[in-house]
């Protein structure tokens, strides 16, 4: 990956990132079907890790501590039942004024501040991902289109 994306994943907040990504979209040969699916999600995905980056409290889909936001862990929560995790995680973390499920250290978990699941249940809606049942899966269909939409993203950055 480009030095450029490890920079702007750092710092950077979600209109750059999006809009570097959906540029980066414009260049390829890529169908329009994709840019349709890559944009709302880096869009939705992003709502909730720039909010944990800009307070410390970046963790992997297994609950471990990230110190930075890399192309990497954007990729690892990219997959369909980690992204269904990250919304109960922050879902459950909002409602107890603290950051649940990780394995972060309880002072840092003490400093989460709400962050908004709006953009995330709208997308993960699409996918008839079922936001009130953790526990109920999801058609083996759409978690397979939303491996298409991953793998895309993958080849842009």
């Amino acid at each position: 990956m480009k030095q450029e994306t490890y920079a702007m994943f750092k710092s950077a907040d979600i209109s750059t990132i999006v809009n570097t990504i959906e540029e980066e979209l414009s260049t390829r040969n890529e169908s329009p079907f994709w840019k349709d699916k890559v944009v709302p999600f880096s869009h939705a995905i992003l709502s909730v890790l720039i909010p944990l980056r800009d307070n410390n409290l970046l963790f992997t889909p297994e609950g471990k501590q990230a110190n930075v936001l890399t192309p990497e862990l954007f990729l690892d929560w990219s997959d369909l039942l980690s992204l269904k995790m990250l919304a109960f995680t922050i879902q459950k973390s909002n409602s107890e004024n603290k950051l649940l499920r990780t394995y972060l250290n309880e002072e840092a978990c003490g400093r989460y501040k709400k962050i908004d699941l709006t953009l995330l249940g709208e997308y993960l809606s699409r996918y008839s991902i079922n936001l009130e049942d953790e526990n109920l899966d999801f058609p083996i269909s759409n978690y397979n289109l939303h491996q298409g939409v991953s793998n895309v993203i993958k080849s842009l950055l």
